[in-house]
């Protein structure tokens, strides 16, 4: 029989598809169908440092009303239009979600500077939290912070976080950072149990007729896999953490991969977003036929096999693989 188990941060899970952070988490009923279509765990859409500041200062507004005694930072956070849901809400999901649900359930913080809203990860894993997602988004656009400050900040957040919490504890990174080995060494040295790869930077777009920004969200495809399975690849024996493969994963193949480059859990939203549970069962049915085609018993038998440390050419991760990919393009005649 195929053994598609696995384990995460310590958590049991029956395969190795997960739901991560997505809107889809803001619905009972939809995290029920997700369960029941064959999802392993799911990860909690994120509660943003912004959103826990917006509320701390909108009652310190009201409680000085009037003495201006921090009015820089009142105006420096949007109104709380911007945010629908409270921090008082979110973990009253949570916990809902607990109750409702048998598989883990994992919470996410999105957040970028230390300070008193981190006390909201202790208070995630008194909600129920099986594990902690930390998600570091953040877009350097002050041309006078210095990219060893950045890295520094954020391994002194995450070791703020660790203390805070037992539960265990996954880092989501972006992958632009200069040297992302050491980088992600240094976060599990703070206390990162796992590492997501990798949160996607959602591009602006102009709008010639209005002259003003387009937000809009464009979901990922299959080809979006290839940066982070690049990454596990290398980082995997290298970096003493539990990988998150996010970004691509849409198919049962996609899973493979992740697995194959050393990934213990594989993550998908946009596919959930666009097809719902439905998008589940295909996923699972193509991965285990697969694997029964190829006499794979189990997840753990081919975690890790097409890592850099066991191809027979590991500098296919590196630069050497920029010149053969330039030289294999040929024009069509």
């Amino acid at each position: 029989m195929t053994d598609l188990s696995t384990t995460y941060l310590g958590l049991n899970l029956k395969n190795p598809l997960v739901a991560s952070a997505s809107p889809l988490s803001k619905k009972l009923d939809k995290a029920r169908k997700l369960e029941e279509a064959g999802i392993s765990a799911i990860v909690m859409y994120s509660l943003f440092e912004e959103q826990i500041l917006h509320e701390t200062l909108e009652l310190d507004h009201y409680l000085t009303r009037g003495t201006e005694s921090f009015a820089e930072a009142l105006t420096y956070l949007p109104d709380g239009g911007m945010y629908a849901v409270s921090p008082e809400k979110y973990l009253t999901q949570l916990t809902a979600m607990k109750k409702a649900l048998s598989i883990p359930v994992i919470g996410s913080l999105n957040g970028v500077s230390k300070g008193g809203w981190t006390s909201y990860a202790k208070k995630i894993q008194d909600a129920g939290a099986d594990a902690l997602e930390l998600n570091l988004y953040y877009l350097v656009a002050d041309p006078n912070l210095k990219s060893e400050d950045v890295e520094a900040a954020q391994a002194d957040l995450v070791a703020e976080v660790r203390a805070a919490i037992s539960i265990p504890l996954a880092v989501k990174i972006s992958p632009f950072v200069t040297a992302l080995p050491n980088f992600a060494k240094r976060l599990v040295d703070a206390g990162a149990n796992g590492l997501v790869l990798f949160n996607r930077f959602y591009q602006p777009d102009f709008d010639l007729d209005e002259l003003d920004i387009i937000h809009n969200l464009d979901l990922s495809t299959s080809s979006d896999l290839r940066l982070p399975l690049r990454w596990i690849s290398i980082l995997y024996g290298k970096v003493n953490a539990d990988f998150a493969l996010t970004s691509g994963v849409h198919t049962g193949k996609d899973v493979i991969k992740a697995m194959m480059a050393g990934a213990k859990v594989a993550m998908t939203a946009s596919n959930l977003l666009h097809r719902g549970e439905q998008a589940v069962g295909p996923i699972l049915s193509e991965l285990e036929e697969w694997m029964k085609e190829r006499e794979y018993v189990s997840i753990q038998q081919m975690q890790g096999s097409m890592s850099q440390k066991n191809v027979r050419e590991p500098a296919a991760f590196e630069r050497a693989n920029y010149m053969k990919v330039l030289s294999s393009w040929r024009e069509l005649p």
